[in-house]
């Protein structure tokens, strides 16, 4: 089965590459997992701060991950595979990528405004020729319907 990984955070550009994925996860038969990475946090001296942060962290992508899947299944009838993953994100990507043969393509959203991320910056820059999958960039600024037309 055809997969499309999306990496999504809190960005309206994430939710442009997810509803993209899904349109052409229906068109062709696929599925749909969406990444929500957490990032490392700063060290702090206690450790018990420390871990406090690192869950408040996890709690906000878990949760961030679960109404992005349930919108997405309200939507579009999509089921998507939920996965949450800690780490430094370029390196979470690549790992993924390299355990799930089945990924058909990873779909990541540019902003509307300002430079790209580093996700982008990275994965369509000296990285790209080097991937397991096709790299799928989506204008963060596309209308529901310029992606209905797209997809």
């Amino acid at each position: 089965m055809r997969i499309y990984l999306v990496v999504i955070d809190e960005s309206p550009e994430s939710r442009v590459a997810l509803r993209f994925a899904a349109r052409r996860a229906i068109k062709t038969g696929g599925a749909v997992e969406i990444l929500a990475l957490v990032p490392p946090q700063e060290f702090v001296a206690w450790g018990g701060v420390q871990a406090a942060m690192e869950e408040e962290a996890r709690l906000r992508a878990e949760a961030l991950v679960v109404a992005a899947a349930g919108a997405l299944f309200e939507e579009s009838g999509v089921e998507p595979k939920i996965t949450v993953c800690g780490g430094e994100p370029v390196a979470v990507v690549r790992e993924l990528l390299s355990n799930r043969p089945e990924t058909a393509a990873l779909v990541l959203g540019a902003s509307e405004t300002g430079g790209p991320g580093p996700l982008v910056s990275y994965f369509a820059g000296s990285a790209a020729g080097t991937m397991s999958c096709p790299v799928m960039i989506v204008p963060g600024g596309l209308s529901d319907e310029a992606l209905d037309r797209l997809s």
